[in-house]
């Protein structure tokens, strides 16, 4: 019941009673009202923004999607960590390995390129996080694709390690017959005396005088193509296929130990000094080939002489003598 009100009459000394104008009654209530619903409203927003409405389930997944964002982005700090690394490993490829086993380098276009054609991720539109997710597998597929260019490239760079170090071995860079069992080096590659005609001739090896039966060895590894005594002027003489374009000759021999289609390493004796064939006496002539090319044996020798016999070899190798053969 609302409580009634009064105010003093002067005019008749009595207290009336005090009666609410209409209009202003009916001014309260719209305000009541009003505030009622702006109230009401923000309430049921802030409760709406609020999780007190939301079910164990949409919290679960609330967290699981933050979960999820944390770990994207741990993954994609490890995807550039990966991507450095690799970057390092491609330019100690290029510039290191295949540098060194004379490979040309691959292009970074092509150890970067992307994949043409049509969208590869369009099943991954239409998500929230469809940029992130697109981006992470865009980066993940590249890497994939550097690391299996890399993979083949140290694939190629093992052969050619292996290659190198047969190479290294097969060619002939000793000398073949030891500088303690050497009278002297009578004859170097270049033009000579002939022996029989005395006219100038070209002499396409070199003569090494040692005592008959001085053993001969193998310059490098090969497999003997030779060992006969059918080749016109070598006398008894031994030919060797070291690969990658190199053959030897090992002329005028007293006699060999090994026969044709044997594997031979350097320093292997093969045979032993004689005078048998065209020959003047005993020693022993020695030829390079390179490609199908006579070529200086004197360029091959740093595998067994020092730089002191190297310079007296060199001397008296380029003096202009009469060859044994």
């Amino acid at each position: 019941m609302a409580k009634v009100k009064y105010y003093y009459d002067s005019d008749t000394l009595s207290y009336r009673r005090i009666e609410p104008k209409k209009g202003k009654k009916i001014f309260n209530i719209a305000l009541f009202l009003l505030a009622a619903f702006l109230f009401g409203t923000l309430g049921l927003i802030l409760l709406l923004n609020t999780s007190l409405l939301n079910t164990p389930k949409e919290l679960s997944q609330a967290r699981e999607l933050r979960n999820n964002e944390l770990q994207i982005d741990l993954f994609k700090k490890q995807i550039l960590q990966m991507e450095g690394v690799l970057a390092n490993i491609e330019d100690r490829d290029n510039n290191i390995y295949r540098l060194y086993f004379e490979a040309d380098p691959i292009p970074y276009e092509q150890r970067n390129a992307g994949f043409g054609g049509i969208n590869r991720y369009k099943n991954l539109e239409g998500f929230n996080n469809s940029d992130i997710i697109i981006d992470v597998t865009k980066r993940l597929e590249k890497l994939e694709k550097r690391m299996v260019i890399q993979s083949k490239s140290l694939d190629e760079i093992a052969e050619l390690a292996k290659e190198k170090e047969k190479l290294l071995a097969s060619i002939p860079a000793i000398q073949p017959v030891s500088n303690q069992d050497l009278t002297r080096m009578a004859s170097g590659y270049g033009w000579r005396s002939d022996p029989f005609t005395k006219v100038r001739k070209m002499h396409y090896g070199m003569d090494f005088t040692s005592p008959r039966g001085t053993p001969v060895y193998a310059t490098g590894d090969g497999t003997v193509l030779r060992a006969d005594n059918r080749a016109s002027g070598f006398g008894e003489h031994i030919r060797i296929d070291h690969g990658f374009g190199y053959i030897t000759i090992y002329a005028h021999l007293s006699k060999y130990k090994v026969r044709k289609g044997q594997k031979v390493k350097r320093g292997d004796i093969i045979g032993y000094v004689g005078s048998t064939g065209r020959s003047q006496g005993p020693h022993l002539h020695y030829e390079v080939w390179k490609d199908k090319d006579r070529i200086n044996p004197l360029n091959f020798y740093y595998g067994s002489l020092s730089a002191e016999e190297f310079s007296a070899l060199l001397k008296a190798a380029n003096q202009e003598n009469q060859s044994l053969d």
